[in-house]
């Protein structure tokens, strides 16, 4: 059997967030970006200091684009900023923090999404990692309440791990998501499907038209 490559994962990507709702007009779009920041993330965590200024890149200066960033690390360390408005402040945020060793803590990243989604919707929840040290069972029910509350999440994995993509997969799944596999020798193709995400969570179809790469292209498709 022919295994999907990284490409056919992202393609399916673009396809589930054409499903997405944008908010309402006048209302501010907001992405919760959580990333797994324990050692072995160092070169990730790198890259991904480069692309998140992608999806601000897509909005328009008059278009209301939120971000926050949240990560875990070392012994039970979990935080969340406060929501930003421009990729200059998040870059800043990013930069001055290091990777340590630690265990996963995705489902601390579930209960902190569900939360915010409380106070304002939350148009997706993007989550990058490698790894899964936590009750499958557990993480499953708090996706599955994420799901229910209508908060999708979009979720990379580094690495080729079967039992992590299995569980991940599932997350994406249970939100009415999308699961692709973060490559990071292709770091172009994921920034331009970034910039797709945010474009199309903060103005809709016009907004992607303004976008010429072959993910948002295959967004505009989806959405026909």
């Amino acid at each position: 059997m022919k295994k999907p490559s990284a490409s056919s994962d992202i393609a399916a990507f673009v396809k589930q967030v054409g499903a997405l709702a944008r908010p309402a007009s006048g209302q501010q779009a907001r992405i919760l970006f959580a990333l797994d920041a324990t050692m072995s993330r160092q070169p990730t965590w790198d890259l991904a200091c480069k692309l998140q200024g992608e999806m601000f890149g897509a909005i328009p200066t008059n278009n209301a684009l939120a971000i926050q960033l949240q990560y875990f690390r070392g012994f039970g360390e979990c935080r969340a900023s406060k929501w930003v408005v421009n990729a200059q402040t998040l870059a800043r945020l990013m930069s001055s923090i290091d990777c340590r060793g630690g265990e996963t803590q995705i489902g601390k990243v579930f209960t902190h999404a569900r939360a915010e989604h409380a106070k304002q919707r939350i148009q997706a929840l993007i989550f990058v990692g490698d790894a899964l040290e936590e009750n499958v069972d557990q993480l499953s029910k708090k996706a599955g309440q994420l799901g229910l509350l209508g908060l999708p999440l979009f979720i990379f994995q580094e690495g080729h791990d079967k039992r992590v993509e299995g569980a991940f997969r599932e997350f994406a799944r249970l939100t009415k998501g999308a699961y692709a596999r973060f490559d990071a020798s292709a770091p172009h193709e994921l920034a331009q499907l970034l910039k797709a995400v945010a474009a199309f969570a903060s103005g809709g179809r016009d907004l992607l038209k303004l976008q010429k790469s072959a993910s948002a292209q295959a967004l505009l498709e989806q959405l026909r």
